[in-house]
């Protein structure tokens, strides 16, 4: 099957912002004096903010989980003056529109923190259709958001690839049906990505890019090697 969509996750995956996340959220739990460790935090970057609360907050998240929400949102904006493309990522998303592919930006950001996103990005000449949290009542590992962006871009599942950069990407990949591109620019680690069920795992946008056919369009080159072959044998598929 034929790659015809690429569904981009943002955060961690072509923006350098996983970081800023913990470091947002770090101060607003601390503020609120329900501190949590960083690693902890990390490791729930990605998923549904409620889920995220809920897990790292546990019994205290009814009481405190809209106020811890809140300060994130205003210390995150105050370190969006940091934020950065990570390495290669506006090259990969030309290059995905230089080959015909339809470019998706994925995500369920806020809308306030997807135009901050776009605005470092700086690639909306070669973006076809963009998701936000407007569109969905839960974010990832829920498929929802995937779901969306495909219906969005007129493809089926077995015709895009899903890049993201966390455990919850490949997860919410997976429930939709679509293969994932797993990148360690959000800080996790290969194995687990892997074990997860990624089907690729390169380093960022960059190493992505420069492996693009190998990654992309392998199913491509697969089926047209097996057209060969049957018409060599005078046959077709069953």
């Amino acid at each position: 099957m034929t790659t015809r969509a690429v569904l981009f996750d943002v955060d961690g995956t072509l923006v350098d912002s996983n970081y800023l996340h913990v470091r947002a959220w770090s101060h607003a739990f601390a503020q609120l004096g329900q501190p949590v460790d960083s690693w902890r935090i990390h490791a729930g970057i990605g998923m549904d903010s409620s889920l995220l609360l809920r897990t790292l907050l546990a019994d205290r998240a009814a009481e405190w989980g809209d106020r811890a929400s809140e300060l994130h949102g205003r210390f995150y904006s105050e370190l969006s003056r940091e934020l950065r493309p990570l390495s290669g990522a506006r090259e990969l998303i030309a290059e995905v529109a230089r080959r015909g592919h339809t470019a998706v930006l994925a995500t369920s950001a806020p809308e306030d923190e997807l135009e901050i996103l776009r605005e470092a990005l700086k690639v909306d000449d070669f973006i076809s259709v963009t998701t936000s949290s407007e569109d969905v009542d839960v974010a990832k590992p829920a498929p929802d958001i995937v779901q969306i962006a495909l219906e969005r871009a007129g493809v089926d599942a077995c015709e895009a690839v899903f890049v993201g950069d966390s455990l919850w990407d490949v997860e919410a990949a997976a429930r939709a049906g679509v293969q994932c591109v797993a990148l360690r620019s959000g800080g996790t680690g290969a194995l687990e990505l892997f074990n997860a069920g990624a089907f690729f795992v390169w380093d960022d946008p960059a190493e992505l890019h420069a492996h693009y056919s190998e990654t992309f369009e392998w199913r491509e080159h697969e089926e047209h090697a097996y057209s060969e072959r049957a018409a060599q044998r005078g046959t077709g598929p069953a």
